[in-house]
């Protein structure tokens, strides 16, 4: 594995940690989702320019398009909870109760 790959590998394995591990807010949550989609963009891109091919050339851009929609919803999603419930602690968020 190059260093390379290993560090991109990397990027996403602490993003999908840091998902898992520290879920005290949603804002960070969705620190950790721009975080891997960034790592998973970047490796992506290097990957199609490796192989010098231009039918993955979209690929990259592609992701990116569905990273911005994420980006958004989960935006919308904080400010609509925060609205709601008035933090933005995912412990207090119960999907059971309205």
């Amino acid at each position: 594995m190059t260093p390379v790959h290993f560090s991109f590998s990397s990027a996403f394995i602490l993003g999908l940690m840091g998902l898992a591990f520290h879920r005290t807010h949603l804002l960070s949550a969705l620190l950790c989702l721009e975080g891997m989609m960034l790592s998973l963009f970047i490796a992506l891109s290097l990957w199609a320019l490796q192989l010098e091919a231009t039918a993955y050339s979209a690929a990259p851009m592609l992701l990116l398009a569905f990273s911005a929609c994420e980006a958004s919803a989960g935006l919308a999603l904080l400010v609509a909870t925060a609205r709601t419930h008035g933090t933005d602690h995912l412990q207090n968020l119960n999907l059971l109760q309205c």
